[in-house]
C-alpha cells in the first residue's frame, strides 16, 4: 500500500540491465559513447524530429531549470501557474541557473491548469518600460500537480499566446509518458507540433533509476545548453550511467507499458472510491497516475496506521479537519494493493459509521 510516488518504487529490471550492460567494457567519456549516441538518436526517432538537441541529465529539477535557462535570459520572467514543480519543489533552481530571472505566477483553478485568458492575464503590463521584467519562457507541467492533463489541442492554445508575443514553451514532462499514454496521442502532437520549444522527458518517475532526457527542437541554442549542463556540474563522465538506462526504457516501448501499469492502478484506485461514494472527495478528476482527496484528519490517521504510505499535506490535530492525501501509482502498484487499501479504507468508513 505504498502510494506515496511514482519515484519510491522499484526501478525496472530490464532497465537495469541494460545500464549494466552499457556500463561493461570500456567506452569514451562524457557523451561521447556510442550507447548515447544510439539514445539521442532515439529520442529524436520518437518525436519525429530529426533536428532536436537531446542531452541528458540525472534529475528533473536539472533538466527544467537548464532547459529554462537556456530559453530565458535574467531580466525576463518566467511564467508558470503556483502549483507547478518549478515553482514549489525545486528550491529556487530555475532562479539560479538562469542568473536572475524571476518566477511568475499564472492563474490556475482546482485542476492546477492554467488557460489562455489567465496566461494573458499574467503577461499583461509586462514588458515595454526598461524598469518592468520583460515577458520570457511559459512552462507548462503534464501530468500537472492536481493529476490533470494539457490536451495537445489545450497546449496549442497557450503556445499561439506565447508564439504571438516571442515568447518559448516548455513542457515538464516528468511524467511525460503518463500523460501520452492517457491521451492516446503521439509525442509530436503533444509537443513541437503543439507548438512547444523544449520539454524535459522524464524516466525517473517512470521505472528509471536517474534519467531525463532535456529536448530542444530547435537546435540553435544547444551549445548554450551544453555548457550550462557542463558548467552546472550536471555532466556525468561516466554517461553510460544514463544512457543505458534510457535504452532499456525506450527499448520495445517499455516506456509506453510501464506507464499504461500505472494509470491502470490509479485508474483501478479511483473506481474504488467512486464505489465507496467517495467520488466527491477526490479535488480533480483524475487522468493519469495521480489522485489528491480531502479527507478528515481521523481517516487519514486510521488508514495510516494501517500501514497505508502516502503524502498528507498538511496537518490538525483536528480530527474532523479536512486534510489533502495524494496518491501516486507507480508500474509496480499491483491490483492487490489498490484492493487491500480499499478494503481499509472500508473499513475506517464503517468504523466511523457505527
Amino acid at each position: 500500500m505504498f502510494f506515496a510516488s511514482d519515484n519510491a518504487g522499484p526501478a525496472h529490471p530490464a532497465i537495469l540491465s541494460a545500464m549494466t550492460d552499457a556500463l561493461g567494457g570500456y567506452a569514451l567519456g562524457y557523451g561521447a559513447d556510442d550507447t548515447t549516441a544510439a539514445v539521442e538518436a532515439r529520442i529524436r526517432e520518437i518525436f519525429e524530429a530529426p533536428r532536436a538537441a537531446v542531452r541528458l541529465v540525472s534529475t528533473g529539477t536539472a533538466a527544467n531549470a537548464l532547459l529554462l535557462a537556456t530559453l530565458a535570459n535574467p531580466w525576463e520572467s518566467i511564467f508558470c501557474t503556483p502549483q507547478a514543480h518549478v515553482w514549489e519543489d525545486e528550491c529556487n533552481a530555475v532562479e539560479a541557473m538562469t542568473g536572475g530571472a524571476s518566477m511568475a505566477h499564472v492563474a490556475a483553478g482546482p485542476d492546477a491548469r492554467m488557460t489562455p485568458d489567465t496566461l494573458l492575464d499574467a503577461i499583461a503590463g509586462r514588458g515595454g518600460a526598461v524598469h518592468r521584467a520583460q515577458p520570457g519562457p511559459v512552462t507548462i507541467t503534464s501530468v500537472t500537480e492536481r493529476g490533470t492533463l494539457y490536451t495537445p489541442d489545450e497546449i496549442a492554445a497557450l503556445s499561439d499566446v506565447a508564439a504571438t508575443r516571442g515568447m518559448k514553451v516548455h513542457l515538464d514532462g516528468a511524467r511525460f509518458a503518463n500523460a501520452l499514454v492517457a491521451l492516446g496521442c503521439t509525442p509530436a502532437e503533444m509537443t513541437w507540433k503543439a507548438g512547444v520549444d523544449a520539454v524535459s522527458f522524464g524516466g525517473t518517475k517512470n521505472g528509471c533509476p536517474a534519467v531525463e532526457a532535456c529536448i530542444l527542437f530547435d537546435p540553435d541554442p544547444d551549445w548554450e545548453m551544453q555548457l550550462r549542463r557542463k558548467r552546472g556540474g550536471h555532466l556525468l563522465s561516466r554517461h553510460r550511467t544514463l544512457s543505458g538506462q534510457m535504452q532499456g526504457y525506450l527499448a520495445g516501448d517499455l516506456w509506453l507499458d510501464l506507464a499504461a501499469r500505472a494509470n491502470a492502478a490509479a485508474a483501478r484506485l479511483a473506481a474504488g472510491l467512486r464505489a465507496l461514494g467517495l467520488g466527491d472527495t477526490v479535488l480533480a478528476e483524475p487522468e493519469a497516475n495521480m489522485i489528491f482527496v480531502s479527507w478528515p484528519m481521523r481517516l487519514h490517521d486510521r488508514l495510516t496506521a494501517a500501514g497505508a504510505v502516502y503524502y498528507v499535506m498538511g496537518h490538525s490535530d483536528d480530527p474532523e479537519a479536512p486534510v489533502i492525501g495524494r496518491f501516486v501509482c507507480d508500474w509496480a502498484t499491483s491490483e492487490e494493493a489498490v484492493d487491500t487499501f480499499l478494503g481499509h479504507l472500508r473499513t475506517a468508513l464503517e468504523t466511523k459509521a457505527a
